[in-house]
């Protein structure tokens, strides 16, 4: 690790995170803390945490079940009475232990109970580590449809901590790395080209470029914290990639993809259509389907499926005077927002997708 101390804006990472979170809870001084979880992290992640903790604290358990399925109104329901039934008030604290839907939903149910308690987000996935558990998005999917409920309100603080990335398998870390992807493409070449080189499950290695990816995000959030512009940005690849997702999770005969991996399907959709609409230099085009490719093996959509993607893209939350707008790129570096694109074009790029060699 280069920096001893990684930090900035409420966001921790390794060395020095434990510490800052026992300072924060002093300072909150909580009349109860509730820690969520789901299976998956209870067993794997919350050892870890209470073996880390260095204060003497008694912590109520809240457990849900996993996957974006569960992400939803009636799992809300479900804690907001368990919180009730454990008396929990207003100067309650919810630790949310997970991943991206953990924070999602966690910050969510803390940002509602009581018109609002605290919360702090350790995320333990990889994608909630560079993406979802920053910036304060919390919410809930409608249905299958992506985070339609939801509040933007920041966590106390993040702390990450890398060895949580050794709990998971492999996809699970190449979903995040997907994000990491993403934030080089809107960012730079020069991160583009230090994220594509590296093997993403060396987790020794990947710890600085994860906090490149943080001090990228946190750039753009903390000029647009509520997504009037710039922001925006950070959604290069979820147009089509969250309407992938929902169809996935929609059709019970089509295998359900994680987050990443529908996002790396619409890096490649939405890079198509910035080279015929904004001119995207096109041998970078072919760099770009070559390294995602490698990482994220093809699915397959049919006509119907295509279509069934189109209609969901009405729900997207970018959308103006139903108006379904675009994050493109002039090249790596140039995003462009609000840009309106046919949907004879995204046909076409769902038909170069499926035929790309």
């Amino acid at each position: 690790m280069k920096e001893k101390h990684k930090n900035i804006n409420g966001v921790y990472c390794n060395s020095n995170s434990w510490e800052a979170l026992e300072i924060k809870v002093s300072k909150l001084n909580p009349s109860k803390i509730f820690i969520l979880v789901d299976e998956n992290t209870r067993e794997h992640c919350l050892p870890l945490f209470l073996n880390k903790n260095r204060y003497n604290s008694d912590f109520e358990i809240l457990e849900i079940s996993s996957g974006e399925l569960n992400k939803n109104i009636e799992t809300c329901l479900k804690l907001w009475n368990q919180l009730s039934d454990k008396v929990a008030d207003r100067n309650s604290l919810i630790i949310n232990l997970g991943g991206g839907v953990i924070t999602d939903m966690g910050g969510f149910v803390a940002s509602t109970f009581k018109r609002g308690i605290a919360f702090i987000n350790i995320p333990t996935t990889l994608l909630s580590m560079v993406d979802a558990s920053i910036g304060g998005k919390n919410g809930v999917d409608l249905g299958m449809l992506k985070n339609q409920i939801g509040i933007i309100r920041n966590p106390e603080m993040v702390l990450i901590d890398t060895g949580f990335l050794k709990t998971l398998a492999n996809h699970q870390i190449t979903s995040g790395y997907a994000e990491m992807l993403k934030h080089g493409l809107i960012h730079s070449t020069k991160y583009w080209n230090e994220v594509k080189a590296i093997n993403e499950t060396n987790i020794e290695k990947l710890e600085d470029l994860l906090w490149k990816s943080v001090l990228i995000k946190n750039e753009v959030i903390t000029e647009d914290p509520f997504e009037k512009g710039i922001r925006k940005t950070l959604n290069y690849g979820h147009t089509l990639g969250h309407a992938i997702e929902s169809y996935c999770l929609k059709n019970t005969n089509t295998k359900t993809l994680l987050h990443g991996e529908a996002v790396a399907i619409g890096m490649i959709l939405a890079t198509y259509i910035s080279n015929k609409l904004i001119d995207f230099p096109e041998e970078t085009l072919n760099e770009i389907n070559y390294h995602i490719l490698k990482k994220f093996p093809r699915t397959t959509f049919d006509d119907s499926a295509v279509n069934e993607i189109i209609s969901l893209l009405k729900y997207d939350k970018k959308n103006d005077k139903g108006k379904v707008l675009f994050v493109l790129l002039k090249d790596i570096g140039l995003p462009e927002i609000n840009c309106e694109v046919p949907n004879k074009l995204i046909i076409k790029a769902f038909e170069y997708y499926k035929n790309y060699k």
